[in-house]
């Protein structure tokens, strides 16, 4: 049953398992001025964020009381940085929902473990080494800066202005029309970036934001 007696704080994250992936994205939400309570089994690693962090506690995060002493049921978000422990990550994230907390982020190893724990009520999944892959894969192969994946296909990248549009304006290259993207975003060397519009001219190493299905992204990606 969900906890329900103490409102929850938006402001504040708790953030369980302080190993790479934990630790990086506990110092993160710290260093944008959020509250963070860091908490892992290990005293050594609770030791070496002890100055990052806002509260850092030691804690079988599988124990209900444990969790409640440290006030984890009055925490809006959490992030469950277990991976390696399919046991403790399963039984924290489960304690997370038993509480009511309303976003909860949990990272999984592989789609396997990601599905045990949407199933068991994780908010969102995170697959870090499946999802760093496919992103650097896309930045190896192909003319990309960067690559972003969202749901249901859909992706903006960053990549340098192919020729076929140097000296137009965006709507004369026809970009959109032809491969069924959006270019959203420009930036010239040694300016910062600006929204494009359909007068927008692209020069010559110009970079480009260009937003759309994954497929159509990547043959503007493609494009010399």
């Amino acid at each position: 049953m969900a906890d329900t007696q103490r409102p929850k704080t938006p402001s504040r994250v708790v953030v369980i398992g302080l190993g790479r992936f934990g630790s990086s994205l506990a110092r993160e939400l710290a260093r944008r001025g959020y509250e963070i309570l860091g908490i892992d089994a290990d005293p050594r690693r609770v030791q070496v964020l002890s100055d990052d962090l806002t509260h850092t506690v030691v804690a079988d995060t599988t124990d209900e009381q444990a969790l409640r002493q440290v006030g984890v049921p009055d925490f809006e978000r959490a992030v469950v940085g277990i991976g390696s422990n399919l046991e403790a990550s399963i039984l924290t994230t489960s304690l997370l929902v038993d509480f009511g907390i309303p976003n909860i982020w949990a990272k999984a190893l592989n789609h396997q473990q990601g599905r045990i724990l949407e199933r068991i009520g994780a908010h969102h999944v995170v697959l870090p080494e499946h999802d760093m892959g496919e992103r650097v894969a896309h930045l190896v192969t192909g003319r990309m800066l960067d690559f972003i994946q969202f749901e249901d296909d859909y992706a903006i990248i960053k990549t340098i202005a192919p020729r076929e549009a140097d000296g137009l304006p965006l709507g004369q290259s026809r970009l959109r029309s032809k491969y069924d993207v959006t270019v959203v975003g420009i930036k010239r060397p040694g300016e910062g970036f600006t929204y494009a519009t359909a007068e927008t001219v692209v020069h010559k190493g110009d970079v480009l934001i260009v937003a759309g299905k994954t497929a159509a992204v990547e043959r503007v990606a493609d494009l010399d």
